[in-house]
């Protein structure tokens, strides 16, 4: 190989090379642009996940708060705990007053089938017998039953309760399914607890903590 094939070898590996160089700084600073990235949205998505709750406490269903402080005698207020809807009803004395009446029409009026808690396995499935608080899910296949506490308000019989207009079930003013109806059980009680006098913590039992 003569000098001047040797000089123009070496120019050309140098051109090569630099070329290389080239190549490798721009896909170094992509990289690290990617990179920067990447660690911009990590850093990110603690501060963002810090906005929502966990997953473990949705999925464990974590309490919830009630204020009936405004719930006015005859009235509803509806709050979600674990993706069902939980009715509060503040019961009037009149409406206390019809359910010992009712034991006939009822298909389990003791609750000894139907899923509550132990301190609410009375004639009126409450701690406090003007509260109540229970599942608003039908026990038939699942529908949202309807607050119809008037009197003759569904049919002329009806003597005030919760009708779930899907397949005609029907529940009284404690939740307790009436007989000949679709609906096999009362509407479940959730654990629940009062916290305050007018503060209802939804989801943690009488007899547990907060």
């Amino acid at each position: 190989m003569d000098d001047h094939t040797h000089s123009h070898c070496s120019h050309d590996e140098k051109s090569k090379d630099n070329a290389i160089d080239q190549n490798r700084r721009k896909f170094l600073t992509r990289a690290t642009s990617v990179i920067g990235g990447v660690g911009a949205m990590y850093a990110a998505f603690p501060f963002l996940a810090s906005w929502q709750p966990s997953t473990r406490a949705l999925a464990g269903g974590a309490p919830v708060e009630a204020d009936i402080s405004k719930l006015r005698p005859g009235e509803q207020v509806i709050y979600e705990w674990r993706g069902r809807p939980v009715f509060i009803v503040h019961r009037t004395p009149e409406m206390l007053a019809g359910l010992e009446k009712l034991n006939d029409q009822l298909r389990d009026p003791a609750s000894y089938e139907s899923d509550q808690p132990a301190y609410a396995k009375n004639i009126h499935r409450s701690l406090k017998p003007e509260y109540l608080v229970i599942t608003g899910i039908c026990t038939h296949l699942g529908c949202t039953p309807l607050l119809k506490p008037e009197v003759g308000s569904v049919t002329s019989t009806w003597p005030g309760g919760y009708f779930c207009p899907c397949h005609g079930s029907g529940y009284d003013m404690a939740g307790r399914v009436f007989k000949d109806v679709p609906a096999p059980l009362n509407l479940p009680v959730p654990p629940y607890k009062f916290v305050k006098d007018k503060l209802i913590l939804i989801g943690v039992d009488e007899q547990q903590g907060a």
